[in-house]
């Protein structure tokens, strides 16, 4: 069985790592993209290899859970919730508030056994065993009781920051933001501080399970508690996906203190979208505006939809929409996702809908799952498209190149990171997303991938021999595709965009820095394979 002197083990080589770095320019380097699929630091990643290299090397039975990687199956029975670098900014700019963060459980933040933490600039450690207490470089910490008119808050201050948090911070005696959570927290275990008010204003700044498994162990073992901001206990599952706003307390009276002022949940603006041209989608998309108006929520209309609705209406691309309701096929979800980058919540008027999390029978039981925010929002990357230098525009399932004449076979070459990877002759070649992976991927006859592979995959279309078969590569590749001859082809950006190909040209793909975002109540992803792609005519 794991024990702290393993997280110690680990955390030495992860300290004696990170301390080779020669510069701050050098921790600050940007090297590659993570699993949350933001771009990952030198420091992240060389403390994570350190990490990963000694678990494999002493062969501890861990599974890992981790910002940079995401999840990595070792065929343990626990897993290790690791942040290898909390503090990234400080840890790149010389200030002394940045940890390697480790807690040990099965599959929930509330199973947590172990939890380890070490400030890498002063070397103190903060660890805590459940049932067993907390401890600050052996030394037992306990949470301090509030006094209601004197309270000293760590808050979250960041540009992320809800508006709620500078609102708190003006009330409160006093208060501090390090840009580290997991210090933030230990801060409150140790009894120096009230609380750690956490709340972002978009869902996709507030924190994994990840950046607190540690810490929320040793506050609850200090005597203090974590809530999310509807006065819950916190749980979280073992995934980058969850993501929680919260405020940590050592006193539950400071929770009711804060409570009095606005820690309600985010107040959204809602945009509705729709492609007027289909016949039967007037209906469920009067249903959704009647429903929202009913709500009393914030919300606008696409003008595509709104003049056949009668209400009034602003452009897609215009809307300061924080989620987009989209009724429609997967085609025009995929539409809507070239104009905004709001969180998307499809409302399925097609045949499939398989991107669509709430099926035309049942709206207003969905919307009401959506202004409740019983839902989870899922990160998809996107697959970004450069022809001649120029950028062109993102794709969430898929890139084809192909022939511009009709029943008439082009010569191809594909590298991958500037080495040849395949040449052939076809009618295209597709290079899929994971997303698009269950869609004209699946139909040329291959496989379909989940969600959290990070991967992209290369697809011959109606290839001349045989032996031309898809191949899958790493998500942070650049896939080129060469058309070797002089003659023509298009490039169809999830057919919706056509862009004229000449002959002896390349284009280039490769992993996008701007995301899909998808609102779901439902993460079973093989389910919605049989729901939708087997069971299903």
């Amino acid at each position: 069985m794991i024990t702290m002197e393993d997280l110690s083990a680990i955390a030495d080589a992860v300290q004696e790592a990170v301390e080779k770095i020669p510069s701050s320019e050098e921790r600050g380097k940007k090297v590659c993209m993570g699993a949350d699929g933001t771009y990952s630091s030198q420091v992240d990643k060389v403390a994570e290899n350190a990490a990963l290299m000694y678990i494999e090397r002493n062969h501890l039975p861990l599974n890992v859970l981790s910002e940079e990687i995401g999840y990595v199956d070792n065929g343990g029975d626990e897993v290790l919730v690791m942040d290898p670098i909390d503090g990234t900014s400080n840890a790149i700019a010389g200030l002394p508030y940045y940890t390697v963060s480790l807690a040990v459980g099965k599959s929930h933040l509330s199973d947590i056994r172990l939890g380890y933490l070490r400030n890498l600039a002063t070397g103190d450690v903060i660890c805590a065993e459940k049932g067993k207490g907390a401890f600050k470089n052996g030394r037992p910490i306990h949470v301090r009781k509030a006094v209601p008119d004197d309270l000293f808050l760590m808050i979250y201050e960041g540009n992320g920051a809800h508006p709620d948090a500078f609102t708190v911070a003006k009330f409160v005696r006093s208060s501090r933001s390090l840009g580290c959570a997991s210090l933030e927290m230990e801060i409150v275990a140790e009894g120096e501080a009230d609380g750690f008010f956490m709340k972002a204003e978009k869902y996709t700044r507030s924190v994994r399970i990840v950046d607190i498994a540690a810490s929320t162990i040793i506050l609850r073992e200090a005597g203090g508690e974590v809530y999310d901001l509807d006065n819950n206990v916190l749980e979280m599952p073992f995934d980058l996906e969850h993501r929680s706003n919260f405020l940590a307390v050592g006193d539950d009276r400071v929770y009711d203190i804060i409570a009095r002022h606005r820690i309600h949940r985010a107040e959204h603006r809602y945009g509705v979208y729709a492609n007027a041209q289909i016949g039967n989608i007037i209906k469920p998309a009067g249903e959704v505006v009647e429903f929202l108006r009913e709500s009393g929520v914030d919300f606008c209309v696409d003008t595509g939809i709104a003049e056949a609705l009668g209400v009034p209406g602003i452009p897609l691309s215009r809307m300061n929409a924080d989620i987009v309701i989209v009724v429609g096929g997967d085609g025009t979800i995929l539409r809507a996702l070239q104009s905004t980058d709001a969180v998307i919540v499809g409302v399925n008027g097609g045949s499939v809908g398989f991107l669509a999390e709430i099926e035309n029978n049942a709206i207003r039981e969905g919307l009401e799952r959506l202004l409740a925010e019983d839902y989870i929002v899922e990160t998809r990357f996107k697959l970004a498209c450069f022809y001649n230098g120029e950028y062109l525009k993102d794709s969430v399932n898929e890139a084809v190149v192909h022939t511009d004449t009709v029943a008439k076979i082009r010569h191809f070459r594909v590298y991958v990171d500037d080495v040849l990877a395949s040449e052939l002759r076809s009618d295209g070649i597709l290079v899929s997303t994971p997303t698009g992976s269950t869609c004209y991927a699946m139909s040329l006859g291959a496989p379909y991938m989940d969600p959290k592979v990070n991967a992209l995959m290369v697809v011959p279309m109606a290839a001349f021999k045989f032996s031309s078969r898809p191949f899958v590569v790493p998500a942070t590749s650049k896939v080129t595709v060469e058309n070797v001859l002089d003659k023509g082809c298009l490039i169809v950006l999830d057919g919706q965009d056509e862009i004229y190909m000449e002959g002896h040209a390349r284009v280039e793909f490769m992993m996008s820095e701007r995301k899909a975002r998808f609102i779901r109540f439902n993460t079973d992803f093989y389910s919605r394979v049989r729901d939708k792609l087997v069971n299903t005519l």
